[in-house]
């Protein structure tokens, strides 16, 4: 049994859907296991990340886990694995933290990831993606009100990756062998600044849509009311201070699965009805 967490989010989703109908059995954790839209014959369990004791359920007879980094306590939460027997812990983290800086909140947040996981005793995957094409959802308020986009960094150019991709090389890792201690960067096909995101989701859905770039001060006062400030000031140091350039393309994903990587035009036509 292999056991998904983050199952209903944008990369959790889709570990899901790639692992579903395999011979080993898949159980997703969840939260709310009734809201819960995964697909049939998928054991959804209730359990909180946040609550380790919650997550005994989701981990009895469990050989992996797909783990979501970040959580405050993680070498805590990977005893509790342990202890519960699992094998094999896949952790996804961020590209940032290749030559990143320790002292950005946001690089230190997936840095301390990984050394819990190095230290835990159990076998262990790393997947260190780029930014992802689901990040365009962020602007669907926007769109709800009209055809203007307005998000910062106007100059920047990411080779984000569609999270189906993150989650076809996963079930590489989760289902196959020889992957153990490995640490696998990630990328889409192509670096595009947020004018070609928004030029392509008007090309994708019709709709005469316009970026409008904000200015830092901008940014940093739309981001306040929800953001913790630390990491404000690392999303600024790695793309104003030009801390972390995650505009270069890597072929990993198509030595790994034997496929290219999906398009963000084709990722927005298979979620346009995301933004309608």
């Amino acid at each position: 049994m292999i056991v998904v967490t983050g199952a209903t989010g944008n990369v959790g989703g889709e570990v899901v859907a790639a692992l579903a109908g395999r011979e080993e059995g898949v159980r997703a954790l969840a939260r709310d296991p009734v809201g819960a839209a995964l697909p049939a014959g998928v054991d959804v369990v209730q359990g909180d990340l946040e609550l380790p004791e919650s997550l005994t359920p989701a981990l009895d007879g469990a050989r992996a886990v797909f783990l979501l980094g970040g959580w405050g306590d993680m070498p805590g939460l990977l005893r509790r694995f342990g202890r519960a027997g699992i094998e094999h812990v896949v952790l996804l983290t961020s590209r940032c933290v290749v030559g990143g800086m320790a002292d950005n909140a946001i690089t230190r947040m997936w840095l301390d990831s990984e050394a819990a996981v190095r230290d835990s005793g159990m076998a262990w995957t790393i997947l260190r993606p780029s930014g992802y094409h689901a990040n365009a959802l962020r602007w669907r308020a926007q769109l709800r009100h009209g055809d203007i986009v307005r998000a910062p960094w106007p100059d920047i150019a990411v080779a984000a990756i569609d999270p189906a991709d993150i989650a076809a090389v996963a079930a590489v890792v989760l289902t196959g062998p020889g992957h153990e201690g490995a640490a696998y960067s990630l990328s889409g096909p192509e670096p595009l600044t947020p004018g070609d995101q928004v030029a392509t989701l008007a090309a994708v859905l019709g709709r005469p849509l316009r970026y409008e770039p904000l200015s830092d001060e901008q940014a940093r006062a739309e981001m306040a009311p929800d953001t913790p400030a630390p990491y404000i000031d690392a999303f600024f140091r790695f793309y104003s201070g030009g801390e972390f350039d995650d505009s270069a393309v890597l072929d990993t994903v198509a030595q790994m699965t034997g496929r290219p990587t999906g398009s963000f035009a084709q990722w927005a036509r298979a979620h346009a009805d995301a933004f309608a």
